[in-house]
């Protein structure tokens, strides 16, 4: 969505910027009467962060309930989370992979009502990290989870290719657009598949995603063809 972000209120002159905030209320006044004084930007980014500290310090309740708790923060993440910020394209983040499985493999035990010890292990892993920009490598998947993690990073890297695929309406990229769309086969068929694919090729999909994002931020072409090749990899 184009908007001007930014602001001066009407009823006390005061300027601000709705990138920063996210809020339309002025910051000094509360007053919602303001007008843009910059021209029309694509913006589709939050500042929210996710903060799963709370969480964490239920663990000792069970490490499902500490989950839960956290899946909730999570979808709340994901659900506000853009990728243009005032214009500029972001990256698909660890954070926001991370938040987006974490949601998943919470909803998916919590069905199920039994949690191994494998299990258990990788959830405690997810608590940890999925706000660090830190998550779990593709060989700590225990089996039973590999499904849950392949449709969140589907979903994920659907989210950003919309994105990505809105900053190039502004930007195009004929090379990048060929590149999107072999990406978008890969995520239909992950979906179709209820993602039981191998949690390499799940990693190889959100790597050529970000890829493809760090192409279109700074130029580099060897990231393009990294990202072809990583698609090229998946079975």
């Amino acid at each position: 969505m184009k908007i001007r972000g930014r602001r001066e209120c009407t009823d006390c002159g005061h300027r601000w910027s709705y990138y920063d905030t996210g809020e339309v209320a002025c910051p000094d006044c509360g007053s919602l009467r303001s007008t843009g004084v910059d021209e029309r930007t694509e913006h589709t980014a939050d500042p929210m962060t996710l903060d799963l500290t709370a969480a964490r310090n239920r663990v000792d309740e069970g490490v499902l309930v500490a989950a839960t708790e956290a899946a909730e923060q999570c979808r709340e993440f994901v659900r506000r989370s853009g990728f243009i910020d005032g214009g500029d394209l972001q990256p698909l983040s660890e954070t926001f992979l991370a938040a987006a499985e974490l949601a998943a493999v919470a909803a998916t035990l919590d069905r199920t009502m039994r949690v191994g010890d494998a299990e258990e292990l990788y959830l405690l892993s997810l608590l940890r990290g999925a706000d660090l920009d830190d998550r779990p490598g593709p060989a700590e998947v225990p089996d039973s989870l590999r499904e849950p993690r392949a449709l969140a990073y589907a979903s994920a890297v659907a989210d950003y290719r919309s994105d990505l695929r809105t900053w190039l309406d502004d930007h195009p990229d004929p090379a990048a657009s060929r590149v999107l769309q072999t990406l978008d086969e890969h995520v239909r068929r992950v979906e179709a598949l209820d993602g039981a694919v191998s949690p390499a090729d799940s990693e190889r999909l959100a790597r050529a995603a970000q890829d493809v994002g760090e192409y279109l931020r700074d130029g580099d072409e060897t990231r393009l063809a990294t990202a072809t090749g990583r698609l090229d990899e998946i079975d």
